[in-house]
């Protein structure tokens, strides 16, 4: 039995391992900056919210930006310089009927801007919310202005009702690909395509179930394709599952496709795809009992590789509010294809009288195969179009929409996961790195108005760091990228902003550059910075994958500050940790520094209390980061602290020498003045009144009247003896207040002054506050 509790340890050992290996869920940035204006260019005008659309037009320099009511143009290289606008505003009457039917008139009466496309003619097509009235227009840019042609098209199942509700859209070829609802209620969701021939999806509860929907992309599997098949249309969205034998409603994640030349059936399904396949995606996460669910994608190809190298780039959140985790996953083009070319159908199964079952379908599969493009092999049967199509095949593609396999991402497993802010954005660049390699970085929003940059380096999650892009936690609402000026665009209900792929100035020393594995900065020996990499024609220090800071060359060392303070007085050394990874430690003297009572250990700094002669020394502030590579220290601040001696004027501890003639010590004799004078007259006022006898009015009882009056008088003169030792008394305090003050008023440390020791005063951690 003693043996046996050893080796049950010996065993689950490699199986923690493993886990924690496959599954980093604490995956922390290395650098969080909080927001500060020169994070980004910003974009906002006042009263206006929701700036949710945008548009690229890298041939006119123009980011297009779609928010309520308004269309805004602005410079590409810098989003807030504003070059045009025009405002598309509902009337009165459409509020009026908007609020008839029982909107809010003030956020669901207004017109959000949401499709936003290129034309073939390079106009712009734009659609909007209008009231619950959706409604179309086109648009165009020139000389400097923005311009809506006001033909007001119908927008119903291409813009949806609700501003608040998820939707999709693409255009291919002037043809508008949209997934929304289209009637008022919402309850009539579509996957349709607008032009030249209206295409859309059953109103069954196989093909859409309540859904959610997330981004849709254009692949084109047509491009001198052997088997001469057409480019597809893809639609992410999540659903409720209709094949989940389960009492309460789950969602699950789903990827749909349709063919772009599908145009409905002759008899059956007209005017509906003939080609709408979907399947189930998973992005399996450790600890998830529920399925996550997707919120959005990004296609990413290489433009050297073939569309089946293409991979697609998903952020799955948890369905229960349990978890606080979110997850990227990846997922290749070529394995979803098969899945709809190859793969089994799903289908209904009556069970007992009022419950179906799906199942895998084990019979005949028609030919042509159900959900299929028209290819070489069809129009060999003569199917030249989808109309030629028989009947059995789109019945059996009308009853069986669903695939029986599930796509699981590369790896089985997540890119990424980390627990906190849910993801809501994501998109991907691919960039070169001085070892040669591509890496590709995940550019990712969040609920809180933050984007990640991170990378997976052969299985290990990284995320370089986290940015606050707005000064308000706004949820970030869109990204997209311009490969024409190398930045990015977000926009949140707030604003839009502008930022830059890397910016490398921030790492202010090559380990602390070298260890941030940004594959687009790299250290520049001659110039002493860490650079852009594509910005710099020499061979930069970089090491992307191990963290190797071995390779920096010797670094100048950290010049000593002076610090005095008073006896039994305190002060804080600081000392800010320079990435979240690292840890800070302290030494006195070459010898480690201990936490005790006197000496405080505070995450940005060192904290002496009650200082004596032995607290002086040499303090040095070191910082322990590790990588794949190895354990890296670097010195972050170096003190020399002295104890100054009682009346010499000269330390520099928190807490300063009282000042005896400062005009704080002025206003408070002041207000013990005014206080001293309140009282007399308080008195007066009860003698006048007859509350305490006048000294004069003499009675039968002298002697006790006389003994009543000189304890009064000692009273009162007692008062004013202590009135007038207030201000002595109380000088300490009056201190501490001016400390505050003259802060504005001197461009050194407050710690350069003089200090005494004050118990009944508390220490303030931030040093401009004292």
């Amino acid at each position: 039995m003693h043996l046996l509790l050893p080796l049950c340890v010996l065993w689950l050992l490699p199986l923690a391992w493993t886990l924690e290996e496959d599954s980093p869920l604490d995956c922390v940035p290395r650098r969080s900056f909080p927001y500060h204006r020169d994070n980004a260019h910003l974009f906002h005008e006042e009263g206006v919210f929701n700036y949710s659309t945008m548009l690229l037009r890298e041939d006119l320099d123009l980011l297009l930006l779609g928010a309520r009511e308004a269309v805004y143009a602005l410079d590409l290289k810098d989003i807030s310089k504003k070059l045009a606008s025009v405002k598309w505003e509902v009337t009165q009457q459409q509020k009026n009927e908007c609020k008839n039917k029982g909107k809010d008139l003030e956020t669901e009466c207004k017109n959000y801007i949401r499709i936003l496309h290129q034309t073939e003619d390079n106009r712009m097509y734009v659609c909007g919310t209008n009231a619950f009235d959706p409604e179309c227009d086109y648009m165009s840019y020139a000389n400097g202005k923005l311009t809506l042609e006001k033909k007001g098209e119908d927008g119903k199942g291409k813009c949806p009702f609700d501003p608040f509700h998820r939707y999709a859209s693409i255009m291919v070829e002037n043809n508008l690909y949209t997934a929304t609802s289209i009637n008022f209620l919402g309850s009539e969701p579509v996957l349709m395509r607008s032009s030249p021939i209206s295409i859309r999806t059953e109103f069954k509860s196989s093909w859409l179930n309540e859904p959610n929907f997330v981004s849709m992309t254009q692949m084109p599997e047509g491009y001198m394709s052997e088997e001469g098949d057409d480019d597809k249309v893809y639609l992410f969205f999540s659903e409720t599952a209709v094949e989940c034998d389960c009492y309460n409603k789950m969602v699950v994640s789903r990827v749909a496709r349709v063919c772009k030349g599908d145009l409905g059936g002759q008899r059956t399904l007209q005017k509906k795809w003939t080609s709408f396949l979907k399947a189930r995606m998973d992005c399996p996460v450790l600890e998830s009992q529920l399925p996550y669910i997707i919120q959005d994608t990004y296609r990413f190809c290489d433009p050297q590789q073939d569309w089946r190298d293409c991979l697609f780039y998903a952020i799955f959140t948890p369905q229960s509010d349990k978890s606080d985790l979110s997850a990227v996953c990846a997922y290749r083009v070529s394995d979803i294809s098969r899945v709809f070319a190859e793969g089994k159908y799903k289908t209904p199964v009556p069970v007992e009288t009022s419950f179906v079952k799906w199942v895998m379908y084990s019979g005949d599969v028609p030919v042509p195969r159900p959900g299929a493009c028209i290819d070489n092999a069809a129009r060999k049967a003569n199917i030249t179009k989808t109309l030629d199509l028989p009947d059995r095949t789109l019945q059996f593609i009308k009853d069986r929409p669903l695939m029986d396999q599930a796509i699981q991402p590369i790896g089985n497993k997540p890119l990424l996961v980390r627990r906190g802010a849910r993801f809501t954005r994501i998109i991907v660049n691919q960039v070169q790195a001085a070892d040669g390699e591509k890496y590709r970085v995940m550019f990712i929003g969040t609920e809180e108005g933050t984007m990640l940059k991170a990378v997976n380096y052969d299985g290990e999650m990284f995320i370089i760091e986290e940015v606050h892009l707005f000064q308000t936690p706004e949820p970030i609402k869109i990204l997209t990228f311009s490969n024409l000026t190398g930045q990015i665009y977000a926009g949140s209900d707030y604003g839009a902003a502008q930022i830059p792929l890397a910016t490398c100035g921030r790492s202010l020393s090559c380990m602390d550059c070298v260890l941030a594995r940004d594959p687009y900065c790299g250290w520049d020996k001659d110039v002493r910075k860490c650079v852009f990499l594509s910005n710099s024609p020499r061979g930069l220090i970089q090491s992307v994958k191990k963290g190797d800071a071995s390779l920096c060359p010797e670094a100048d060392p950290v010049k000593p500050m002076n610090r005095s303070i008073w006896p039994r007085g305190n002060l804080k050394l600081r000392c800010p940790s320079p990435s979240n990874l690292s840890k800070t430690s302290w030494e006195r003297d070459g010898s480690p520094v201990m936490a005790s009572t006197r000496l405080q250990l505070l995450q940005d700094g060192l904290l002496i209390l009650n200082a004596t002669d032995s607290d002086t020394g040499r303090y040095r502030c070191l910082s322990v980061e590790l990588s794949k590579a190895g354990r890296y220290t670097a010195t972050v601040a170096d003190y020399q602290v002295s104890v100054a001696p009682a009346g010499s004027g000269d330390g520099s501890g928190i807490l300063p020498k009282a000042r005896m003639d400062g005009p704080s010590v002025a206003g408070l004799q002041a207000i013990v003045g005014l206080l001293v004078v309140s009282l007399l007259g308080l008195l007066a006022w009860n003698f006048y009144k007859g509350h305490l006898p006048l000294p004069w009015n003499c009675t039968k009882k002298k002697n006790e009247e006389q003994t009543q009056e000189t304890r009064e008088q000692g009273g009162l003169d007692a008062y004013q003896d202590a009135a007038r030792s207030a201000p002595a008394e109380d000088k300490p305090l009056v201190s501490g207040a001016n400390n505050g003050r003259s802060n504005n008023h001197t461009g050194r440390e407050e710690s350069d002054g003089p200090k005494v020791s004050l118990p009944s005063l508390q220490y303030i951690d931030d040093e401009s506050e004292v």
